[in-house]
């Protein structure tokens, strides 16, 4: 989506602080189009307030002295992982023109489009349908400070929304806490034999606000719920949903109910509500996927905080998930073992954002509060159930064993990706993948299709250009791999070492063309695994060659566990496996390494990337400083945008060199 700056700027004068002194709603507001000012606006001028909130009648009072028109601004209904009250910008804005979305006085922007917008376009509507199913399947909400793997009670209950007193919402319907009071009696009188179960707000959890419920309401068969949970989780057990105005209820409409609303909130009116509040003027009839389109796609100006735009909700719906995920998944805290010096300022940065990162020399000194996260390699230094760490499989324009941080790391708590030998985190989601909803495969699809246009890999070092003059017929790429690194110990069988690998691919292959492209830390002295005799097997060697022209260059690739056999099927290459590689026994390659009963799923190439590239690692942008998408990731490694490391990083790369046999004591 084009930022609107590229046009003249609207002057948008403002009475309220927060405009002024939150960064992101200030730029959400001049992409859409607004600059925003102090002092006194001319009748050609806007005046921007917030919502109804306290403030709103001071601009409110001046566009009345000065016939300015008031666009009124609130948080989009994605907002972030915590409130706002605790610090977190939003991802997105409503900006209206007309009135406010939450009050029924008068009709707002969102109420035009849901009355008079055909809302037919099937591409539109398919986006919605998509969109709806991955807010479900990722559990992503307005406030997210939840775990999603929290259950839910037992199913078949009735559930109560509360909010937060004198909630902007509340009062623009004309509720007040005798409406809460009614809206508890009826559900109980409808629903004599269930159980009554009232839902805390999620400012009122964190201490902010007071709701309109308590333990005193407790009485019979009614339970006051403060326990921070998925509200999909909730509404998937619900027989039946009340609420006043609270955006609950409108994900309760996503997830199929038709809740009971005594306010007047923007979702009543359209033939997806139990009305005790109606709204007259609103007549139309609407699906879910016209509200929703309406609400999340039309209405909102999305942000994007990576890449400084506006932008699109399946942008947002990423942003948020990543962000979410990092924040479930770190706000215990950890503690950290078997990590190196140089590793631990990058895992600082991606898992400390929350609580800081505590280092450990040994398993004795545990916080049993805290997680446990040890480097997959030191396993035996950490306690029993500890989380291996491992980098990802797009990591960084650079080497590991150059001392270049990582953009994406793994993180497993069953074993780890690269040991057949145990189940693993990875596995586990390659075993579920056959049953990707159609926004994942889609999602996939277009990664799949990125990956194939630009030459993205692992280590993206700008290698030279394929040697000229190849022989035609077929050619066989041959990876070389690290021969002390952990993959080939647990998972490449017989076959071994570089020389054996090459040694059984000639045996196979008499007659074709082998390619030999040697590890890249090998080249550059730092690991071993280096073939004195490697003319004898192989008729080209690829060195400096990138990984990804060499791969397009050949018909089939043998391996023993690299990760280029991934990347080959990721471009449509055969791959013959020596090993057990964690993308190996499902179908996608010929096998002739000891087999793993484990694995009977048989995902295709679609599902397996979803799995590997998206589900199972996390990404972190090293411009922002923020858990990230893997779109961005990949945008940083294609275009370069990445901080150089540091002198010391280098100078301790080339003493790492001069000393490549004793790679054990850094790695």
């Amino acid at each position: 989506m084009p930022a609107a700056e590229d046009s003249p700027l609207r002057r948008l004068y403002v009475f309220n602080g927060g405009f002024l002194t939150q960064t992101q709603v200030r730029r959400i507001m001049t992409l859409a189009g607004y600059d925003i000012k102090v002092g006194k606006p001319g009748a050609d001028d806007v005046i921007g307030v917030w919502g109804n909130s306290p403030t709103a009648h001071r601009g409110e009072a001046v566009a009345e002295m000065t016939d300015a028109d008031v666009v009124r601004v609130e948080d989009a209904f994605l907002r972030s992982v915590l409130p706002g009250r605790d610090g977190s910008p939003p991802l997105g804005l409503q900006i209206d023109t007309s009135g406010v979305h939450f009050d029924p006085s008068t009709p707002s922007d969102l109420e035009k489009l849901l009355a008079t917008h055909p809302l037919d376009d099937f591409a539109l509507l398919n986006r919605a349908r998509d969109a709806m199913q991955q807010l479900q399947d990722l559990h992503l909400s307005k406030y997210n400070a939840f775990d999603p793997t929290v259950p839910a009670p037992e199913a078949g209950y009735v559930l109560v929304i509360d909010q937060t007193r004198k909630d902007a919402s509340v009062t623009a319907s004309g509720a007040d806490l005798n409406t809460f009071r009614e809206m508890l009696y009826f559900a109980q009188e409808e629903h004599p034999n269930a159980r009554i179960i009232v839902k805390t707000h999620p400012e009122t959890q964190a201490g902010h606000r007071k709701g309109y419920f308590s333990e005193g309401d407790c009485i019979g068969r009614v339970t006051l719920d403060d326990t921070p949970r998925s509200p999909y989780a909730l509404l998937e057990g619900a027989i039946a949903v009340y609420t006043v105005s609270s955006q609950v209820g409108f994900e309760a409409i996503l997830m199929g109910h038709k809740p009971v609303v005594f306010g007047q909130p923007f979702y009543i009116g359209w033939g997806l509500s139990d009305d005790r509040k109606p709204l007259d003027r609103r007549q139309r009839t609407l699906t879910r996927a016209q509200l929703f389109a309406a609400a999340m796609i039309l209405y909102p100006k999305w942000y994007d905080p990576y890449r400084d735009r506006l932008c699109e909700i399946e942008d947002v719906i990423a942003t948020l998930a990543a962000q979410s995920r990092a924040w479930r998944e770190d706000r215990a805290g950890w503690d950290a073992y078997g990590m190196r010096l140089w590793k631990r300022k990058p895992l600082q940065a991606v898992f400390g954002q929350i609580k800081p990162v505590a280092f450990k020399s040994t398993a004795a000194d545990v916080n049993e509060k805290r997680r446990a996260m040890v480097w997959a390699s030191k396993a035996d230094a950490a306690p029993e159930g500890a989380v291996r760490i491992e980098d990802g499989f797009l990591r960084s324009r650079g080497l590991g064993a150059d001392l270049v941080p990582p953009l994406s790391l793994v993180c497993d708590d069953l074993g780890i990706y690269y040991d057949p030998t145990r189940p693993s985190r990875l596995e586990e989601i390659i075993s579920a993948s056959e049953n990707l909803s159609q926004p994942q495969r889609a999602r996939a699809e277009r990664l799949i299709r990125r990956l194939q246009a630009h030459a993205v890999s692992k280590y993206n070092l700008n290698k030279g250009e394929l040697p000229s003059g190849l022989p035609a017929g077929r050619r066989i790429l041959v990876p070389g791999q690290v021969e002390d690194d952990a993959s080939i110990a647990l998972g490449a069988g017989e076959i071994c070492t570089n020389r054996m690998l090459l040694a059984a691919t000639r045996a196979a292959n008499p007659a074709a063309t082998i390619m030999y492209k040697p590890h890249p830390d090998v080249e550059a002295g730092l690991r071993d695994g280096a073939v004195n005799d490697v003319e004898r097997f192989a008729d080209i060697i690829l060195n400096d060659v990138d990984p990804i022209a060499a791969i397009s260059a050949a018909d089939e690739v043998w391996t023993m566990t690299s990760l280029l056999g991934f990347e080959a099927l990721i471009r449509n290459t055969s791959v013959t496996c020596f090993g057990t590689p964690f993308y190996a026994g499902w179908g996608l390659t010929d096998d002739r390494g000891k087999p793993c009963p484990r694995r009977a799923a048989r995902p295709d190439i679609v599902a397996l990337t979803h799995a590997t590239l998206i589900a199972y690692p996390r990404y972190f942008d090293p411009v922002t400083g923020l858990a990230c998408p893997v779109e961005v990731a990949i945008d940083r490694l294609q275009n370069g945008d990445i901080p150089a490391p540091t002198k010391g990083n280098r100078l301790l790369a080339k003493l790492q060199g001069a000393f490549a046999s004793y790679a054990h004591l850094w790695r």
